[in-house]
């Protein structure tokens, strides 16, 4: 894995020297060449909601033993925070805030015999006027102390400027100090023979899943129990200092630009071989657009679309995109825990497998739509994993791990993710929500995959998206024949509050020989309110049902039997709710009612 963030690196052309990382900066303070303070300018989009600012490239930086060497507080070279370099808002007693905006001007002074322009900007940062004027001007910007500020001295930023590379490089060898003679070790990255840096630069990017806003470590030993044979801290996975700033820099540079978020997790990927974004089956998995908002046009042009883009899936199966079939790709998944960088999942393998995997995934995703008559567009990963839980907030991370995995790789869905989607289907039913696409294709997604692992040739063919009138599994018809009873009802009384569905679904999914024949008897009376047409109509229905149940209705069901009858139930509604040509022509027909 690190290997190959180190080679994404290289070919990126990031910044992996040590003591350089990409950075950002929201505020600019405007200098003159000899130092005249002329204004404060926002960076970046400053017509964005959020504004991070202007990202430099090659930024100079100091690690966290480097900031603590020696005992001296000390602050970061050409970028800091606004009270760091101004004093914005720094309360006169705090003597921490202070010291690192000295430290702040010493270094801009230390670094001035290899870039002059800089004495002059620190003489400004501490003259009283020039500051108070800056600290005015960025209050008027409504700038926090927080915000990241660099120097622009005439037309140009000195962190784009390679002059002080070299005084910088010098500057942190001597905060290195003689440390005397380390022992080399094989690299883990490199495999070549190097001395181990002490400690790992942190990833950032992970704040939103359990990570700190300053980072967290990838590798790190900084407790007794993680160390072995009387190594101490990072010697005990050796790395050199530049192979760690490359597999940072690449970490950094895929969380910043290529990421997903999977609930409480992060996912990124790439690829062996440069991928066009168009081309990219991960970004279709994401997001292949679909759900819409119930429209049938929209949902017609979304579904062409779709089509389209699995055809391009089948034409990468095929290996007809040669320029494409050889190519390999990497997928990691992560999130922060306990100040810690934690590595959820990781996955590696041919382009031309990951596109089959996806177009499986969304063939076995493929459900009826809530109204019938076509299919449900296909939804995105989130979509699917929020189908576990009430919301995805609530999603835990190892699930949004799994999930992600099962998709990849074509694997079977576990049946804990099983459960939770069929309790929150019930409860769809139960309070009258809307049938959720989702959750409704990944029971049928479940069923198929656990078939198709056991090696079984019949179920992709008897679980099908749509209305499966033959289905040999009891479960299935007890869900449908629980479907014409409450659109029975229904039909008869209209609306009259709680019906079938919410006093029985429970029960009728759990036992349904204790609920159904009683329902089923008492059919008759709902019959007989009816016009004569749809009353036949209805018992044509009810008599095809018991007939494929042969009058033996299972007394109870297991998980995946109630998972059956959720989804006879589902398609058995839908498919009511599509107009046939044998319906009766009439004001209470079971298209209108449903």
């Amino acid at each position: 894995m690190l290997k190959q963030l180190a080679e994404y690196a290289a070919r990126r052309g990031l910044a992996t020297e040590s003591g350089f990382a990409p950075k950002e900066a929201k505020w600019a303070v405007m200098l003159a060449e000899d130092g005249r303070y002329l204004g404060v300018a926002e960076l970046g989009d400053t017509e964005a909601k959020r504004n991070p600012g202007r990202t430099f490239l090659k930024a100079p930086e100091l690690s966290q033993p480097e900031m603590k060497a020696g005992g001296i507080t000390k602050s970061h070279f050409l970028i800091d925070t606004a009270q760091v370099v101004t004093s914005l808002e720094v309360d006169h007693a705090d003597e921490k805030i202070k010291a690192k905006h000295h430290y702040f001007v010493d270094l801009l002074r230390q670094a001035g015999e290899a870039v002059p322009s800089l004495t002059g900007a620190a003489e400004t940062l501490t003259n009283p006027d020039d500051l108070a004027a800056i600290c005015l001007a960025l209050a008027e910007h409504r700038a926090k102390p927080t915000d990241k500020l660099t120097l622009q001295i005439g037309d140009g930023f000195p962190v784009e400027s390679d002059a002080w590379h070299d005084w910088w490089r010098g500057f942190r060898r001597s905060l290195a100090g003689d440390q005397g003679a380390k022992g080399r070790m094989r690299c883990f990255v490199t495999g070549e023979l190097v001395e181990p840096t002490a400690t790992h630069p942190k990833i950032k990017g992970l704040a939103d899943v359990g990570g700190t806003s300053m980072g967290s470590p990838l590798v790190g030993f900084d407790k007794d129990a993680f160390a072995s044979y009387g190594l101490s801290q990072s010697a005990n996975a050796a790395v050199s200092e530049e192979a760690a700033a490359a597999y940072r820099a690449a970490l950094n540079d895929l969380l910043a630009h290529y990421s997903h978020r999977l609930g409480v997790a992060r996912a990124v990927h790439w690829f062996k071989e440069e991928v066009s974004p168009e081309n990219d089956p991960m970004a279709f998995l994401v997001d292949p657009g679909g759900e819409t908002d119930d429209d049938e046009a929209a949902d017609m042009r979304e579904l062409a679309a779709q089509e389209r883009a699995a055809e391009f899936l089948r034409s990468l199966q095929r290996g007809e995109l040669t320029h494409l079939a050889g190519n390999y790709y990497y997928a990691l998944t992560l999130s922060g825990a306990a100040g810690r960088v934690m590595v959820r999942d990781w996955m590696e393998g041919q382009f031309k497998e990951l596109a089959a995997n996806i177009l499986a995934w969304f063939e076995d995703l493929s459900i009826v739509h809530r109204y019938g008559g076509r299919l449900a567009p296909w939804p995105k990963f989130l979509a699917v994993l929020a189908a576990t839980a009430r919301e995805l907030g609530e999603v835990p991370g190892p699930r949004s791990a799994k999930l992600w995995r099962v998709a990849l790789r074509n694997e079977p869905i576990p049946a804990d993710l099983l459960a939770q989607a069929l309790t929150r289907t019930r409860l769809d039913v139960i309070e009258a929500q809307t049938a959720n696409h989702a959750r409704l294709g990944l029971l049928k997604a479940y069923h198929l995959r656990k078939d198709r692992q056991k090696g079984g040739p019949d179920m992709p063919e008897t679980l099908t998206p749509y209305l499966n009138e033959n289905h040999p599994e009891p479960a299935y018809h007890c869900g449908r024949l629980l479907a014409v009873l409450a659109q029975l009802q229904r039909g008869a009384l209209g609306d009259v509050g709680a019906g079938v569905i919410q006093r029985y679904y429970a029960a009728a999914s759990c036992t349904p020989g204790l609920v159904l024949g009683r329902l089923v008897r008492t059919s008759q009376f709902h019959l007989d309110k009816l016009e004569p047409r749809l009353a036949w109509w209805y018992q044509g229905r009810l008599g095809a049902i018991m007939g494929r149940l042969q009058d033996a209705i299972p007394r109870t069901l297991d998980l995946e039997q109630q998972s059956l009858f959720a989804l006879g139930y589902y398609q058995q509604l839908a498919d009511l709710r599509t107009k046939k040509t044998d319906q009766p022509e009439t004001d209470n027909t079971v298209a209108q009612v449903a």
